[in-house]
């Protein structure tokens, strides 16, 4: 059985910007209430998100939160943003291939837990 994991609700900038530092690795899936791929990407992105146990997740609906896309310099959605303590280290926007996402996420968090280990 696939346990699919909650996305944090954010309104404000503000929000997003404590999530952020306050998350060694975190994850931001930027929508927009109108945009259907956002939709539908959406669960698909839970799904895979199960197997990035150490990320903290986050929504932030732009239409919102204005302020997230001139911030993250968001031109299209959905987008997803990756931060490493702070810093962003993954970003994939508009069309999404999942497969070619997890392969880079895949890399990027193995690389980060295998560097917290020494």
């Amino acid at each position: 059985m696939i346990k699919i994991r909650i996305f944090e609700e954010f309104l404000t900038i503000e929000e997003v910007d404590r999530f952020i530092s306050s998350n060694p690795l975190s994850f931001i899936y930027v929508s927009h209430r109108e945009c259907t791929v956002c939709h539908a990407l959406l669960p698909q992105v839970k799904v895979l998100m199960e197997k990035f146990p150490d990320i903290q997740l986050a929504h932030v609906d732009s239409a919102e939160v204005e302020e997230v896309a001139e911030r993250f310099i968001v031109f299209s959605v959905p987008a997803m943003l990756l931060f490493i303590e702070g810093k962003e280290y993954l970003r994939e926007a508009r069309m999404v291939h999942m497969s070619l996402f997890e392969e880079k996420l895949q890399k990027i968090y193995e690389g980060y837990k295998n560097e917290r280990l020494f």
